[in-house]
């Protein structure tokens, strides 16, 4: 199946026991068993959930896995590929990730003897002189969030093999539409499924996804023991959420290009980040690993000018934390997302005050650029 039938009819999309489209809310806590000490296929729904076990059959098809697990968000996601390590480990991640990720490293995965080196893994060079003998896993956001930085997963996977390695990537930017990283060679995907894939900013969920039987073993195993498993009605959402990716998607980068243009043209505006910018760093890498640029963009005012009377002076575009649904959001990192780093961090990371994310939404471009035209002319 191509990718956008694929959202459509692929995993489990028909309820066996009756034929609808729509996989039933199994909300059960638990299930009849007719045999003791049996094999039965559902017995508790932290465990195993028919909604849930659909929802992880398409997420794993769509991102061209053999496995997906469902969290309660993208956070907990990510907490249980870092538990697939043990104290002592040492992980090489990226310099430029969500704030709720540096906060997971540093404030809890340290305290239980995990090992982190920073680097910007754009360097290849750089990604490679972090490897320590005790290294077991290579951690990336591609497009970074917020300053959209692109790396090449095909390399670093390829760095990660030869000295026996995981690659684990953040696809949550990029969606599976546009990027595919298990297809490039890494071992574990995850999502903050709240974003795109869920899309209308109506559930929070997390998604790690695998072609590799050991480790889906191992993370079958922390779910259920962790427990941070997302519920049958979150799960139904999402998969709701999913079977449009394809159309909102489209609509999503037809606007952020527009967008692109325009601040590109703004003289209020000193830098504009966009992964769909032939003049950036990224682009040919963008253009080779991935099948659109997506819909983030960043942006920094020019200094002196005041990001907090922009964003709210904003009518149409919400200031707000998340990203991915159809509405515009907009936030400064500084502040909101990124605001667990410490400030000294985020300048020589290139997060500077006035920096801006827009999460661009599906509503008319014209409308979405009056309201930014009327925005600046308040600064």
């Amino acid at each position: 199946m191509k990718f956008n039938t694929k959202l459509i009819h692929g995993g489990i999309s028909e309820d066996k026991a009756t034929g609808a489209v729509s996989i039933p809310v199994y909300r059960s806590s638990t299930f009849h068993q007719h045999e003791l000490g049996g094999e039965p296929k559902w017995e508790y729904s932290r465990t195993g959930n028919p909604t849930r076990a659909a929802l992880e059959s398409l997420v794993a098809d769509i991102e061209n896995g053999t496995n997906a697990f469902a969290f309660a968000s993208g956070s907990a996601a990510i907490h249980a590929a870092f538990s697939l390590f043990s104290a002592g480990d040492h992980i090489v991640i990226g310099n430029d990730v969500y704030g709720g990720t540096f906060r997971l490293v540093n404030k809890v995965l340290k305290r239980f003897g995990l090992e982190f080196t920073v680097v910007d893994t754009r360097d290849l060079d750089a990604v490679e002189k972090a490897i320590q003998d005790n290294t077991v896993a290579i951690y990336l956001e591609t497009p970074t969030n917020p300053l959209l930085r692109v790396s090449d997963i095909k390399a670093i996977s390829d760095i990660a093999k030869k000295h026996d390695l995981k690659t684990i990537v953040d696809n949550t930017f990029a969606t599976p539409y546009n990027q595919n990283p298990l297809s490039l060679g890494a071992n574990i995907v995850v999502h903050s499924a709240t974003k795109y894939l869920g899309g209308h900013s109506d559930v929070v969920a997390g998604l790690a996804v695998t072609n590799d039987p050991k480790i889906a073993e191992d993370l079958a195993f922390l779910q259920n023991s962790i427990g941070s498993t997302l519920g049958p009605d979150d799960s139904w959402l999402l998969m709701r959420g999913i079977k449009t990716l394809g159309v909102r998607m489209r609509v999503h980068q037809e606007n952020t290009q527009i967008i692109y243009d325009y601040l590109q043209k703004n003289d209020k505006v000193a830098n504009v980040y966009y992964p769909g910018n032939p003049d950036s760093e990224g682009y040919e890498i963008a253009k080779k690993q991935m099948n659109g640029f997506g819909a983030m963009i960043s942006f920094e005012l020019n200094e002196g000018l005041d990001a907090k009377k922009f964003v709210e002076s904003l009518h149409l575009i919400d200031l707000a934390e998340s990203l991915g649904g159809i509405e515009s959001l907009i936030e400064v990192p500084a502040v909101m997302t990124h605001a667990a780093i410490p400030r000294e961090i985020r300048l020589k990371n290139g997060i500077k005050d006035e920096l801006i994310r827009l999460s661009v939404g599906v509503e008319d471009d014209s409308d979405l650029i009056a309201d930014l035209e009327q925005a600046f002319s308040q600064i």
